[in-house]
């Protein structure tokens, strides 16, 4: 039977929500205040939920102390306090086209699973809730 656990954590950040290519007037028309040339923050609340089957030895389906380590330091040590635009590498450079990663929730959600997911069995499921306000929220993967 499917067992799911949550870690709950949270990063303070900054961000801009930008595109590179297109004017100020444009960046502020399509993302609106988000477009701050200074940047705005928030206070980002994390669900991360791993599911799968409980081994039968331990009665766990995954060790929480170890779970909160790596949270701890593939998400809460790598963004938090961040200017995300300026100091985040899958935001601040190129990837191998040349285009940059917007900061947004959909995509800060996207780069922290794909940063916890490499370190988890490929028997557990992984889906990230991020919370970038008490009525903004995003799931991955949906």
């Amino acid at each position: 039977m499917q067992t799911a656990v949550i870690r709950k954590a949270h990063f303070n950040a900054a961000h801009r929500l930008a595109h590179r290519d297109w004017s100020d007037e444009k960046n502020k028309a399509v993302f609106g205040l988000c477009a701050n040339p200074l940047y705005h923050g928030h206070n980002y609340e994390l669900d991360v939920r791993v599911s799968g089957e409980v081994d039968r030895e331990t009665g766990m389906l995954i060790d929480m102390k170890d779970l909160k380590s790596l949270i701890f330091r593939e998400v809460e040590t790598y963004f938090d306090h961040k200017n995300l635009n300026l100091e985040v590498a899958e935001f601040c450079e190129p990837d191998h086209e040349g285009r940059y990663l917007i900061p947004t929730a959909e995509n800060i959600c996207r780069v922290i699973h794909d940063r916890l997911r490499p370190h988890l069995s490929q028997e557990l499921m992984l889906m990230i809730r991020l919370y970038e306000t008490p009525r903004n929220i995003v799931e991955y993967p949906a």
